[in-house]
């Protein structure tokens, strides 16, 4: 295998052509002009350059793929990651050329280069992702961020990362999950300290608050992102919207016009078609044939929308297609086969020798010498796992009972400081806060049921006078807080058991 893997590498660096030395040289150009904001065939360059050099990696790459999908373990060299490069570039390219369905079986490519370079990768999932936001496939979009937010994280591109955890609480928020998205924001706000991020937040959760009907609270976040000087733009339609279901159509109509006398949203389709939506509706100062222009010019948008609609809509379909394709399994019935026929060789060689089998017979009593010996090392060790499990059992049960009886915890919970308790449980059982909030399904005061469950002696009565819950309803609260994560009621306590052992 590692001569075949080195005759590999030895060919492609052997026989790399002029035309790929100068795609790869044209690639190194849009990386330089990407390091300084700039775009390769926009701001500098040909873009029919950059195509070439796409095509000519591409079919360079096409042979490594196809020998790739019957040996998966020849690896990936330098130049197959540049042609990664050429994808990311060339798809951007076509994106701002207004060509989705293309610019994603680019993007798509470059997900099947077999590349380690996370930090490319990563831009390639989130461009895939923008693309099915715009299509309005929201839940697409949050997978494909998803991926994008799990690249930058094995490329230890943390900054990228967190801008990629946001961009999927924005996708919830489009979906109307707002305490989805504010759970993850919240995430965000504890972990990460960088005021561009801080400030992409703002926005999100004045989406999640605008999306869920609480105009008052959008307002709010809205406003915070303005007062930041927000140069996108979006708080603007996002109050002009709030202001308009509100019924406070002055407003509305102020921060439509913003909208529309901005140039920077002149190509977003999406946000004037909103702005004019408001202007014809809302504007009160306008007379009829101010609000019949507006209207047309609305509608102009709207025949525009609808034929990137149309484009993004097959861009979209590509990537289901892609994402349903069934993986090539040629190297798994060439593995097969291999092993079938070294059984068939091993079977008459075993035949042969049956004079040794004196010998294996003595070869196998020493083996079944060892085997008893490894047994017993076994049994020893599980025996010894056993008296630490119950000492650990013996230690949670301890702390559970110093848990119910503290009248600090009773204060804590009796002024509903449900973080407190949470902190006080992180330290007594082995970090049990953070390992149910990783479910990202459980607030505080669920993490506070679960640990009165933990102790098992006290009756749901008791548990329901300790947390101030309704006698008839601590017990739907506890299948609630079971299901939530992925167990029964009847389970809880040997599931929470499990957790604080882990």
């Amino acid at each position: 295998m590692r001569a075949i893997t080195l005759i590999w590498i030895v060919f492609l660096t052997a026989c790399t052509p002029r035309a790929v030395r100068e795609a790869e040289s044209v690639v190194a150009q849009a990386d330089s002009l990407r390091a300084e904001g700039r775009m390769y065939g926009i701001d500098e360059g040909d873009s029919a350059t950059l195509a070439q050099a796409y095509e000519t990696l591409k079919k360079y790459s096409e042979v490594s793929r196809q020998f790739s999908e019957i040996c998966p373990f020849i690896p990936c060299t330098s130049s197959l990651c540049t042609y990664a490069h050429a994808c990311y570039h060339y798809g951007r390219l076509l994106r701002e050329k207004d060509n989705p369905v293309e610019a994603m079986q680019v993007f798509i490519n470059a997900t099947h280069s077999r590349t380690h370079d996370y930090h490319i990768l990563g831009r390639v999932y989130s461009n895939m992702g923008s693309i099915c936001h715009l299509a309005g496939d929201y839940p697409l979009s949050y997978e494909m961020y998803e991926k994008s937010a799990q690249v930058f994280l094995q490329g230890e591109d943390t900054l990228s990362y967190y801008y990629l955890l946001n961009d999927m609480a924005f996708e919830l928020a489009e979906q109307g999950k707002k305490e989805e998205a504010l759970f993850i924001l919240s995430s965000i706000e504890k972990n990460c300290f960088d005021d561009g991020v801080l400030l992409k937040i703002l926005e999100t959760k004045a989406e999640a608050y605008l999306r869920a009907h609480d105009y008052d609270s959008a307002k709010y976040f809205a406003y915070k992102c303005k007062d930041s000087h927000n140069t996108s733009l979006l708080w603007a339609l996002q109050l002009a919207q709030s202001y308009s279901w509100l019924s406070v159509k002055d407003s509305a109509a102020y921060y439509a016009q913003q909208i529309i006398s901005n140039q920077n949203n002149a190509n977003d389709l999406f946000v004037i078609n909103n702005a004019l939506y408001i202007l014809t509706n809302d504007d009160q100062t306008k007379n009829i044939a101010s609000v019949r222009e507006t209207a047309a010019a609305r509608s102009d948008v709207q025949k525009l929308i609808e034929i990137r609609q149309g484009k993004l809509s097959q861009a979209v379909q590509l990537l289901d297609q892609d994402l349903s394709r069934r993986p090539n399994l040629g190297w798994l019935y060439a593995i097969i086969g291999t092993l079938m026929v070294i059984t068939t060789i091993i079977i008459i060689y075993v035949r042969q020798k049956h004079k040794r089998q004196k010998l294996l017979t003595q070869q196998i009593g020493v083996l079944e010498k060892t085997a008893i010996t490894m047994q017993a090392k076994n049994d020893k060790l599980s025996e010894q796992l056993k008296e630490r499990e119950e000492n650990q059992l013996k230690h949670i049960q301890a702390n559970c009972e110093w848990f119910i009886k503290s009248h600090e915890i009773r204060n804590f919970l009796q002024k509903e400081d449900y973080n407190k308790v949470c902190e006080l449980i992180n330290s007594r059982f082995s970090m049990l806060t953070d390992k149910l909030k990783m479910t990202g399904r459980l607030n505080e005061k669920d993490i506070c049921l679960c640990a009165f469950v933990l102790d098992g002696s006290l009756t749901d009565k008791q548990v329901a006078d300790i947390l101030y819950y309704s006698h008839n309803t601590i017990r739907s609260n506890k299948r609630y807080v079971a299901k939530k994560l992925g167990t029964t009621s009847a389970n809880l306590r040997s599931f929470l058991l499990k957790k604080v052992m882990e």
